[in-house]
């Protein structure tokens, strides 16, 4: 201090102190801080961090002042104030969900507390605030009232959120995202989400890389967080989604089939919103891919499921495990491969197919074959891959045809297989023509590559993190993001009560296949595989009187002959001849028109004594 401005009393007072105690010199250190807040700020930020929970205290302050106001000025309004809060609860009560109430409760509950505050500001416009018994009403119903806002689990959830997003500044300078912001947030049944804007120079790329960062700054379980670019596509937004609880922690029953038609998406199961997930399959590929016991053989149910659902799509089957995953099938499978030989022909008919059907399309000037129920898709299933390229190699050229050629006259190939590698994809071109993937849970990272593409690892497709069997990924045109999904579940009487149920309406091979199969098998023996196959009519009863009773016609012949009054179904039919349903249902279609054999009930068949024209 300066001694010119302090009088000669103070300057003799402070030197007896300092004779008294010496001299103490005192350090201040400033480090440059504010000062302290005042108790007014701190009670101000209080009041406003705790808001949520002080909703119902503050509701009731404001409805005595209004209440006061109005009974100073205008106390004969209080009829309108009554007739105005019976329409907000009513309105509330009809048109609460489309302001966010969803449940019945939400929507009673609100409608209540504006009755109720409807109700008092009346009264207390009329007669006063002070009025008795209007302040203990005020106050015991106002608690009442507020015990279920206290406990509601979506407002604590909000609550909770607000609070979290509010520290997003220290959050995103601890791992490494400063300058971005917080947009928009809303909370869900099972987490909550928020919209973010990045600085300049941060792509969502960044922000993917961060995610085990994220979780561990935002205090959630390993694999809660998700990542996501916005509805806008921008690059320097993206779109934060954690989960509180897991919604495919369950398995999910089937509802049963999304189509009639391969035109139509074929749903496999919801995603983490709720939302399902549909592909479509016309004229496409695809490829599903996991370890052993991920869930592939349920997702291949679900696509049988709906597949044999759709009255324009043949279905061929490759199952090299000896039928033990598609025979409950096999009454919707029009021609089922067992081993390799049956695998080997099977792929070199459906190339026979796709030629002819190419011969016919260019003889009529079209460029694309439209499935019909006339003129159905052609839908190749094969499970296990890998198993066809080991025992049937040869058959592999056959399936690389069929991918690159096979879209345009709607011949399909889906291959199921553990590691698609190039060795079990047969170093051909096929994985290349795959245009739906789907990844369940793999053992490695660079499995992920593998299954959906070269760099989706690093894009943040992380399938090594699915931790429940049927949980996949989709990556097909129509689903460019990660997005976690989980496949619906087929129990073993789903999928025999389903198979049962599709079997009646299932389409045959268009008359273009016949004909290009027929003329493959009217090759000399010297230029074709298989041995010939009589096609002409009367060939089963043929067959059945004098010919090899072990040939299909024969087997055929004699399983009619020798059917009960009620008859025999297609699936018999087919499992004793060995033959496809199309081969079945056109040798009895024959027999039908020349009055040797009738359908007595739906699928089923008998032989009849020929009648005389």
């Amino acid at each position: 201090m300066k001694t010119e401005h302090m009088r000669p009393r103070q300057m003799r007072r402070n030197a007896r102190r300092m004779r008294r105690y010496g001299m103490q010199p005192m350090v201040v250190i400033n480090s440059g801080d504010s000062l302290p807040d005042v108790f007014a700020v701190l009670f101000g930020r209080w009041l406003w961090r705790y808001r949520s929970e002080l909703a119902p205290f503050t509701l009731a302050m404001v409805t005595v002042l209004v209440s006061l106001v109005l009974h100073l000025t205008h106390p004969q309004w209080w009829p309108w104030l009554l007739a105005s809060a019976t329409v907000v609860a009513s309105s509330l009560v009809g048109l609460g969900q489309r302001m966010g109430l969803v449940r019945r409760s939400e929507r009673v509950y609100a409608a209540t507390v504006a009755m109720a505050v409807g109700a008092w500001l009346a009264a207390g416009t009329a007669l006063g605030p002070s009025f008795r018994p209007l302040p203990q009403l005020l106050l015991y119903g106002g608690v009442v009232l507020a015990v279920p806002w206290w406990a509601h689990r979506r407002r604590r959830a909000r609550v909770r959120v607000e609070r979290k997003l509010a520290a997003w500044p220290e959050i995103s300078a601890a791992i490494g995202l400063n300058g971005s912001r917080v947009m928009s947030a809303v909370v869900d049944v099972w987490g909550w989400r928020a919209r973010f804007g990045l600085a300049r120079g941060q792509t969502i790329q960044d922000v993917t890389a961060k995610i085990p960062a994220l979780e561990s700054a935002l205090g959630t379980f390993r694999g809660a967080v998700r990542v996501h670019p916005t509805p806008d596509d921008k690059a320097n937004r993206f779109e934060l989604r954690v989960l509180d609880i897991d919604p495919h922690a369950d398995a999910i029953p089937w509802p049963g089939p999304s189509v009639s038609s391969i035109t139509e998406p074929i749903d496999l199961g919801p995603f983490e919103d709720a939302t399902p997930a549909q592909v479509h399959l016309k004229r496409r590929h695809g490829l599903i891919g996991g370890a052993t016991g991920s869930g592939k053989s349920g997702v291949i149910n679900v696509l049988m499921g709906n597949l044999s659902a759709c009255t324009d799509a043949v279905i061929w089957a490759i199952d090299l495990k000896r039928g033990m995953e598609l025979q409950p099938w096999s009454a919707c499978i029009d021609r089922l491969a067992t081993n390799p030989e049956q695998a080997s022909a099977l792929l070199r008919d459906a190339v026979t197919i796709l030629e002819g059907r190419a011969e016919w399309l260019a003889a009529h000037g079209q460029r694309v074959w439209e499935p019909t129920s006339d003129m159905p898709a052609l839908v190749i299933l094969i499970d296990e891959y890998a198993e066809l390229a080991d025992e049937a190699p040869d058959a592999i050229s056959d399936a690389d045809s069929i991918g690159r050629r096979g879209r345009a006259v709607a011949v399909q190939l889906i291959a199921a297989t553990q590691r698609p590698t190039q060795k079990a994809m047969g170093r051909g071109a096929l994985r290349s023509q795959m245009d739906v993937r789907l990844s369940f849970r793999v053992r490695e990272r660079r499995d992920v590559d593998l299954i959906l593409g070269q760099g989706m690892l690093s894009a943040g497709w992380h399938a090594h993190t699915l931790n429940a069997p049927g949980k996949f990924l989709i990556s097909a045109p129509e689903h460019d993001t990660p997005r976690r999904a989980r496949a619906y579940l087929l129990t073993d009487e789903a999928v025999s009560a389903t198979a049962s149920q599709h079997t009646v309406w299932r389409p045959p091979l268009d008359e273009v296949s016949r004909r290009a199969l027929q003329a493959e098998r009217d090759q000399p023996r010297s230029q074709r595989a298989e041995p010939p196959v009589d096609a002409s009519p009367g060939a089963g009863e043929r067959q059945g009187q004098g010919g090899d009773d072990k040939a299909p016609e024969g087997v055929l012949w004699s399983m009619l002959a020798g059917a009960p009054d009620e008859g025999v179904p297609i699936a018999h039919l087919m499992t004793a001849t060995g033959m496809g349903r199309s081969w079945v249902y056109y040798r009895l279609q024959e027999l039908a028109a020349e009055r040797r054999a009738c359908q007595v009930s739906r699928g089923r068949w008998r032989a009849t004594q020929p009648t005389e024209p």
